[in-house]
């Protein structure tokens, strides 16, 4: 099916455009004080729409859907777990680096996931036992895969554009010598996935659907997303909020061990 979500993924990207080009899209505050465009709202109708198409079986939970009691949840063994815009601020901020993240989720684990940045022109994709790659404006897809991190490699690191805090700035001091780039939206993963980082914390809020398509990427690029403990994120809990949680190389567990110290 990735070829099929990779599709859907993109007409909600070119949704959101319409939007983004326009200069009086109107932003209202959801409950919680975070924001809401009418481009979430239109990608989050062209996603859940091309899904009850694509698989009517399979229940989707979005971001921006009716919320569903996890009473009703539980039983779900796969669902589709959606966010039709990720990194709402960047959208805002006219900055480009906002996402449409569509996963599919199997026992807990994201199997498949798709991470597009229409603005960028850039896709990536992953699901297991095909792997992952990334689609760059016109060009074909190419296969990505995270940077095992020698000894002797200047550790490089992606954090938040826009939710930095002060425990992840000191978590940063305590790993020495490093590189940080900044990046919004689940685009931070994606970094790792390909290669371009070796790490990024996250020690702030976030929720299932903000973190599942990517994670499904840098899984199937042979990296982890972990909780400090090291065991792997998991989705469709009683409360959709994130623990703590790290993206690093599978097999990078000095690094893992050298942030477990640290907090």
């Amino acid at each position: 099916m990735l070829t099929q979500i990779i599709a859907i993924a993109k007409a909600a990207g070119q949704g959101i455009m319409t939007v983004y080009n326009q200069p009086d899209g109107k932003v209202v505050l959801k409950s919680d004080q975070s924001p809401l465009t009418e481009a979430d709202l239109l990608s989050n109708q062209i996603i859940v729409s091309g899904l009850a198409r694509l698989t009517p079986e399979i229940p989707v939970l979005s971001e921006e859907s009716v919320a569903i009691p996890y009473e009703q949840r539980a039983g779900w063994q796969r669902f589709w777990l959606v966010d039709p815009l990720d990194g709402t601020k960047e959208f805002i901020k006219h900055n480009d680096e906002f996402t449409v993240n569509i996963a599919l989720i199997e026992h807990g684990q994201p199997v498949l996931g798709v991470v597009h940045a229409p603005a960028l022109d850039v896709c990536y994709a992953g699901a297991v036992g095909q792997g992952a790659f990334v689609e760059r404006k016109q060009n074909p897809a190419e296969p990505i895969q995270i940077a095992p991190r020698k000894a002797q490699d200047l550790l490089k690191i992606v954090a938040s554009r826009s939710h930095r805090d002060g425990r992840t700035s000191a978590l940063l001091d305590h790993l020495g010598p490093h590189e940080c780039i900044s990046m919004g939206s689940s685009l931070k993963f994606c970094l790792v996935a390909e290669g371009s980082a070796h790490f990024y914390p996250r020690l702030g809020p976030t929720m299932e659907w903000d973190t599942a398509a990517a994670h499904a990427v840098v899984n199937a690029a042979g990296g982890k997303v972990c909780e400090l403990s090291g065991a792997a994120l998991r989705y469709n809990k009683a409360d959709l909020h994130n623990p703590e949680f790290f993206v690093l190389g599978n097999s990078d567990h000095a690094l893992l061990s050298a942030v477990q110290r640290c907090l």
